[in-house]
């Protein structure tokens, strides 16, 4: 007997198993994959903190090049000397302390609960950095990052990125003509752990004020400077009970 294509049933029936086969599909291939998908977020959480720490393959003034994946591994078990977990007045080492999910212990601390902070400390031609990751909200979405801290408290580098700001206006917070700004500010106001403000109309467009806890804002991207701002002031109060104990002036 043949099917009446024509009736409703069979559009409902159709649709129902065709949603069953590809999510079928969809679900094995995520399967399949997940170890792939892992490595991929280990080697990405990798590469932004070596770039926080000025450790890329940038090769021009615009460029942001990563280190490349297959010798990403090496290079951060040769510049990330230790990693630690800070939980209250408890510190752990923790050589796995970089795939903690930030945002997961962001909202921990909201509800009054005790977070577990996850930090880097590297070493790059003598110097030591402090890397600490950082979560906030955009325009839209999400925004991250990471902040590489002296024992002063002056930036030595940053790496932000988004996932859904608008293209050409916030999205660009990814740019090095913006990340680049943040290096040589501090994040002390005085004795007061400030942050770096991203200030509309800031009168130093150029960024040669390294006093002010400013950087320029992008422009017509003002809700997500303001998200980036509210971002590195709320990881140094997380933070800042343990800067207290490295900061050397």
């Amino acid at each position: 007997m043949a099917i009446n294509t024509d009736k409703n049933v069979y559009t409902v029936v159709f649709a129902a198993v065709m949603v069953i086969v590809v999510g079928s599909i969809l679900a094995f291939l995520a399967t399949g994959l997940s170890g792939r998908i892992n490595e991929n977020m280990r080697f990405e959480k990798q590469q932004n903190i070596l770039y926080a720490m000025g450790i890329n393959d940038n090769v021009d003034e615009g460029s942001v090049n990563f280190v490349p994946t297959d010798i990403v591994e090496d290079k951060f078990s040769q510049y990330i000397t230790e990693q630690i977990i800070i939980k209250g007045d408890q510190i752990v080492d923790n050589d796995e302390a970089y795939l903690i999910d930030m945002k997961k212990q962001l909202a921990l601390a909201k509800k009054g609960e005790t977070p577990e902070l996850p930090l880097f400390i590297g070493e790059k031609e003598g110097k030591k950095f402090y890397v600490i990751p950082m979560y906030g909200k955009g325009l839209w979405d999400d925004i991250w990052g990471y902040i590489a801290l002296d024992d002063k408290m002056i930036v030595q580098g940053v790496f932000f990125d988004h996932k859904g700001e608008t293209p050409g206006l916030g999205a660009n917070i990814n740019q090095r003509y913006f990340m680049d700004d943040f290096s040589g500010e501090s994040i002390m106001d005085g004795t007061r752990y400030a942050g770096i403000n991203v200030a509309k109309g800031n009168n130093d467009p150029l960024n040669n004020d390294k006093e002010d806890n400013e950087v320029d804002a992008l422009a017509g991207a003002t809700i997500t400077g303001n998200g980036v701002s509210a971002m590195i002031k709320e990881t140094v109060n997380l933070y800042k009970d343990y800067l207290k104990t490295i900061r050397t002036n």
